[in-house]
């Protein structure tokens, strides 16, 4: 949906800050000022991924790049320069200029055109984010929110003396240097405290956490092959658990199949992993956890009278359970058994379309009795020797992340994982006591750096809290000093409406000729 309200409506209600003026300004339609200028709607069959002329959709705008491309002929009236101010007309209404190469202005994306000296083309940009802000808060929309350029050429822009406008740009442009160099430095440090993260694991299994407490218990270690006989074991004694449970709960549902025998790794698939630390071994998840998939949601399952929470793949998240919006699903006490979460389970995001979305990994926390999982969340309940948060950070170390991207296969750009696929994902295994000490030493470290990062993200809304309150001082005429000299706004809006005027004669006598 568009807005309801004109902009000068929203500016005189006063619920956006940012959008005042000094008493001694004047206000001035954007349209009075510059040129809205629409994008063209460029034929989709003619778009590439290399060939042609770059072609600038709403996502490029801020990132000043694009990776789409057209072939086909355009006219030149459509070309974007660098330095040319662009307003995303769908989203979030996000406003910036143009820091790439020249490209094509594509339809949804709009140029904003200056038309006049008597306004300063800095000023505009600095003024335009906080009005199309308060437009998008203010437009109401079932799904995507829509911009006209109408709408933009009537936002009433704040009107300073010409001059006043120059002193302004000048001194914000001076405090935000300084304030960008700032949030440059926070951001890199972030990054860096994700390079330190993915370190941690990476050493955390390789063993160099707890390579102090191998050196302590030097001869009490397992082999690998003394813990592929735990594991089975282990597996043998669930087996007969859930046969006993089958058979006292009226053998409803599938009858438990007894696991197969484990074999070692063969040497062909060992050569193709990295060398782990004495007394660890490599296992497919499948050894050493039940992994089994959720339920199909379908119309017939309205009419179940048994209901169960549902959770699905928009509640599973990179070691994060979001639980604030969850469904209520039929479901047979056939199945039952099969689907039912219990704290501890692993969660695996199936897919999700991006290779990056894809095998997003969650512990479940059981705070939800009796909760359920959808089809397209794959789960895997660890043998009681293995930990699930060991089993977890590994998934989620770069090592990890290559062997489920590896595993996920891809259609038409679609990248998915199957249960036969998670199962065959290879996982480090060790003794309980050294899972605990990895854990426990792991977390430690995790912790300082997850305090550093909130540290981190504190500096940055304050940071940002800060570019506000230049904004909004800039705005209000506090920023920088008056200058009696100044000609007044009054006068300059005369000029700039007499500017409009008299273009607006020459194109009608355009017409005319």
């Amino acid at each position: 949906m568009a807005l309801s309200r004109k902009p000068i409506e929203i500016v005189e209600q006063g619920n956006h800050q940012l959008l005042t003026k000094a008493e001694h300004w004047e206000r001035v339609f954007l349209a009075d000022v510059a040129q809205v200028q629409n994008g063209f709607a460029f034929k989709s069959e003619l778009f590439t991924h290399s060939d042609g002329m770059p072609l600038i959709r709403i996502r490029d705008i801020e990132d000043g790049y694009t990776e789409n491309f057209y072939s086909g002929e355009y006219s030149e009236e459509f070309v974007v320069h660098r330095g040319d101010i662009l307003i995303g007309m769908d989203g979030d209404f996000n406003a910036a200029t143009w820091q790439g190469v020249d490209g094509l202005l594509n339809q949804r994306v709009c140029r904003i055109i200056p038309t006049t000296v008597s306004f300063s083309e800095k000023f505009l940009f600095l003024c335009l984010q906080p009005y199309l802000n308060a437009i998008n808060a203010e437009t109401s929309s079932v799904t995507v929110k829509h911009l006209s350029s109408k709408t933009i050429g009537e936002i009433p822009l704040p009107l300073p003396p010409l001059n006043e406008q120059h002193r302004i740009v000048a001194k914000i442009e001076e405090l935000f240097s300084e304030l960008d160099k700032g949030i440059e430095s926070l951001k890199t440090a972030r990054e860096q405290l994700k390079v330190y993260r993915q370190a941690l694991l990476k050493h955390a299994f390789e063993g160099k956490l707890t390579a102090q407490w191998r050196e302590a218990n030097q001869g009490k270690l397992e082999t690998a092959d003394a813990l592929l006989a735990r594991i089975q074991a282990e597996r043998a004694q669930r087996y007969e658990q859930q046969l006993k449970e089958w058979e006292s709960g009226g053998k409803q549902g599938s009858k438990p199949k007894a696991p197969k025998p484990l074999s070692p790794l063969t040497v062909d698939e060992l050569a193709e992993l990295p060398e782990l630390p004495e007394g660890w071994g490599w296992f497919k998840l499948a050894d050493v956890s039940d992994v089994s998939g959720g339920l199909t949601k379908n119309q017939k399952r309205n009419a179940l009278p048994m209901k169960r929470p549902f959770l699905r793949v928009a509640n599973v998240y990179a070691n994060r359970l979001q639980l604030d919006e969850i469904h209520d699903i039929g479901v047979s006490a056939q199945e039952l058994e099969r689907v039912l979460l219990r704290k501890g389970d692993l969660l695996i995001v199936e897919g999700n379309g991006s290779i990056d979305q894809i095998g997003r990994v969650a512990v479940w926390n059981g705070v939800i009795d009796g909760c359920v999982h959808q089809n397209h969340l794959i789960k895997a309940r660890p043998l009681s020797i293995v930990s699930p948060e060991f089993v977890l950070n590994f998934l989620m170390s770069e090592l990890g992340r290559q062997f489920i991207v590896r595993a996920a296969s891809s259609t038409s750009g679609l990248h998915t994982l199957s249960i036969s696929k998670v199962e065959s994902l290879y996982i480090p295994f060790c003794a309980w006591g050294e899972q605990s000490l990895l854990l426990d030493e792991l977390a430690s470290k995790l912790s300082e750096a997850g305090q550093l990062d909130q540290t981190i993200v504190a500096s940055l809304a304050q940071a940002e809290a800060l570019r506000q309150s230049i904004l909004k001082k800039a705005f209000s005429g506090q920023l920088v000093p008056q200058d009696t000299s100044d000609e007044p706004a009054s006068e300059l809006l005369a000029h700039i409406k007499a500017e409009r005027e008299d273009a607006l004669q020459t194109n009608r006598r355009r017409r005319a000729a």
